[in-house]
């Protein structure tokens, strides 16, 4: 199982290139972004327990350098990333909520793979999911209302539909039906890579042209953001303190975006072409987790040993 988890990168590009080559296999489902992502949620919703929320408790700061990271260092880098660049307006959206969405599930695994502090791991999703319900519109609305009309109100009403009710459907089923979801549970991760690679498919035919022509430069800037908020999700907790362990955890929650929601979000309010970042990001942050993953999994090993 968790092989087929760390070969997502693969099947991701697999179906993009596809996807790119044969488009109209796939422009047909844009409607299904939003249900694929609310199916996501509730795969999430489902792996948790109100047992992670009280985890909350045993480890305050770590929980609150991590959010409070994933909600200013992200969105403040994809702005200025945008600026660096001179993207237009569509990408400069895409960037933004690209930056001020929540942790990605895709964190949670590689924290595992990374040897890393998983109930926290879980516990700072579950969290900053709930909060980027109120954060991302605002956030948004407060780096660039200024350049485009945000519809704050209409896109909090859309992250509670699509995160909120879909992760406490998926909370409450786990609390009182746990005995006989356990068989399922194994498969959930499955179901979320399936659904957001076909997410990032869809967006990848829609955006087909436009990919010709500024693919390369929302690439780059897709890689500076995620390696910069993974580089500063691990340097700055350690500059506060916190061991080897709860750095590296907080590293994929603040470097690793729920960036499916990124694109539902883009493809709502505003264009295919703002949905750009997100596809590119929900491709890239899983091969740089995989690649870091590995390398704090060989350093933990060796300093086991070492002991």
């Amino acid at each position: 199982m968790t092989r087929l988890i760390q070969l997502f990168p693969l099947w991701a590009v697999l179906l993009s290139t596809i996807a790119y080559l044969f488009p109209e296999l796939f422009v047909g489902f844009k409607e299904a972004i939003i249900p694929l992502l609310m199916i996501i949620m509730l795969a999430m919703g489902l792996t948790l327990t109100t047992q992670d929320f009280a985890n909350v408790m045993h480890s305050k700061l770590a929980i609150s350098l991590g959010v409070m990271l994933q909600f200013t260092v992200m969105p403040l880098l994809a702005f200025a990333i945008s600026h660096l660049f001179s993207f237009n307006t569509e990408l400069l959206i895409g960037m933004v909520l690209v930056g001020a969405v929540a942790g990605g599930t895709a964190s949670n695994v590689m924290c595992y793979l990374a040897k890393g502090n998983v109930a926290l791991s879980i516990s700072m999703t579950a969290i900053s999911t709930l909060l980027g319900v109120i954060l991302t519109p605002l956030i948004t609305s407060v780096l660039i209302g200024e350049v485009v009309d945000i519809p704050v109100q209409a896109m909090l009403f859309s992250l509670l539909k699509i995160v909120l009710l879909p992760v406490t459907i998926g909370v409450l089923v786990n609390t009182f039906c746990s005995k006989a979801l356990s068989k399922a549970t194994p498969f959930l991760p499955l179901v979320s890579m399936a659904a957001i690679i076909f997410i990032i498919a869809i967006i990848v035919a829609l955006n087909q042209g436009k990919l010709q022509s500024i693919g390369f430069f929302i690439f780059i800037a897709v890689v500076l953001h995620n390696s910069a908020g993974l580089l500063l999700g691990y340097w700055l907790p350690k500059m506060f303190g916190q061991n080897e362990q709860v750095c590296r955890t907080i590293a994929f929650e603040v470097g690793m975006q729920n960036s499916g929601l990124a694109v539902a979000l883009a493809m709502k309010f505003f264009t295919p072409a703002s949905a750009l970042a997100g596809t590119l990001f929900s491709i890239w942050h899983n091969v740089s987790g995989s690649m870091l993953a590995g390398i704090f999994s060989k350093t933990a090993t060796k300093t086991k040993a070492n002991r």
